[in-house]
């Protein structure tokens, strides 16, 4: 007597192994970014509430008050969220968008070393792992990994 059985479609199998190969990286890179920008977000928020004249400010780029900065980083925020956002759906302007605002993440944070030397290097090493999982994982098979995992 013969038993048929059903196939097993599930195969783990070198081929599917490589399909999903750096779809934690584009979910770490959106992440990461998603949170720089709620981030800068709250620092917005805190600007606004703060909305004074800082001394040390003088000479700076978008004047001495720092609600001015606030809404650079209210820019910044929506700008990075939404890059994040298009990372999980895959689109490819988004990934060149990311990896732009991971190396600016990486470089800028340097600014920072002699106020917060261990928040920036944590900082820069974010930026430059952001910077590596959109250029070694998000190209156009990845866009299409991306789309099919979220179904």
């Amino acid at each position: 007597m013969s038993s048929a059985s059903a196939p097993d479609n599930t195969s783990f199998g070198p081929e599917d192994q490589e399909s999903d190969h750096g779809v934690g990286w584009l979910f770490f890179a959106g992440t990461i970014l998603g949170l720089a920008g709620l981030g800068r977000l709250i620092d917005a928020l805190w600007a606004f509430r703060t909305d004074r004249v800082a001394g040390n400010l003088d000479g700076g780029l978008l004047g001495t008050t720092v609600s001015n900065y606030g809404w650079l980083w209210i820019v910044t925020g929506v700008i990075l969220i939404g890059s994040s956002f298009a990372i999980f759906f895959g689109s490819q302007f988004a990934r060149w968008f990311g990896m732009i605002a991971g190396g600016v993440m990486a470089v800028s944070s340097f600014f920072w070393m002699p106020f917060y030397p261990v928040w920036s290097l944590v900082y820069t090493l974010s930026g430059f792992l952001v910077l590596y999982a959109l250029a070694v994982h998000g190209g156009r098979d990845a866009a299409v990994i991306s789309r099919r995992d979220l179904k």
